[in-house]
């Protein structure tokens, strides 16, 4: 019975996927003139590419074991998203590089690939460095920072949920559909 009901959650997560990469023409970073918590805390479920590399960075932590390097990998997301919010640069090609960390952790989470622990928080890191880059420029003051941190912890948090409760294969395959996802943002980019 659970595998049938594994099975059809991933059915419906990957339709909801399909749906969301249906959306990608309208971009992935719509205005955001808000400010506040609030304003914060919806932040990263408005933006495609950042909340799919929040649920591949969940699926590919838990992938890496509890014991392993896989605790440290969220953290070191959020805390180089953060220090990457607080420069307030916007660099050229900003979203073409947020795409690629689309692609590179869907392409790690359907891999399953083990790295180093110290190559791992470095490609994490990065990526999270990339999408504070990013969002930092888009909201204001430290309310709303914190609501930002908030949500993208509790969506890290669902992707390791996700990993955990779905079989590897279908871990996996999540993975592959957000990379795709990303390669599609990285095509909508050129």
């Amino acid at each position: 019975m659970f595998k049938v009901i594994t099975k059809r959650r991933l059915s419906m997560a990957l339709t909801g996927l399909a749906g969301l990469a249906l959306s990608l023409p309208a971009a992935a970073h719509p205005g955001h003139g808000e400010t506040g918590f609030a304003a914060g805390l919806l932040h990263p479920l408005t933006g495609l590419d950042h909340l799919l590399a929040l649920l591949a960075v969940g699926l590919w932590s838990r992938q890496q074991g509890a014991r392993g390097h896989g605790g440290v990998l969220a953290p070191a997301f959020l805390v180089a998203m953060a220090l990457g919010a607080s420069t307030g640069l916007a660099p050229p090609a900003l979203e073409t590089s947020v795409a690629a960390t689309v692609l590179l952790l869907g392409g790690l989470a359907a891999s399953g690939l083990r790295l180093a622990p110290q190559l791992a928080v470095l490609l994490v890191g990065g990526c999270g460095f990339l999408h504070g880059l990013a969002h930092g420029s888009e909201l204001s003051g430290t309310a709303s920072g914190a609501g930002f941190l908030l949500a993208s912890a509790l969506v890290i948090g669902a992707g390791a949920l996700v990993g955990h409760r779905l079989r590897p294969l279908f871990t996996r395959v999540a993975g592959a559909a957000i990379g795709a996802a990303g390669l599609c943002l990285l095509a909508g980019m050129v």
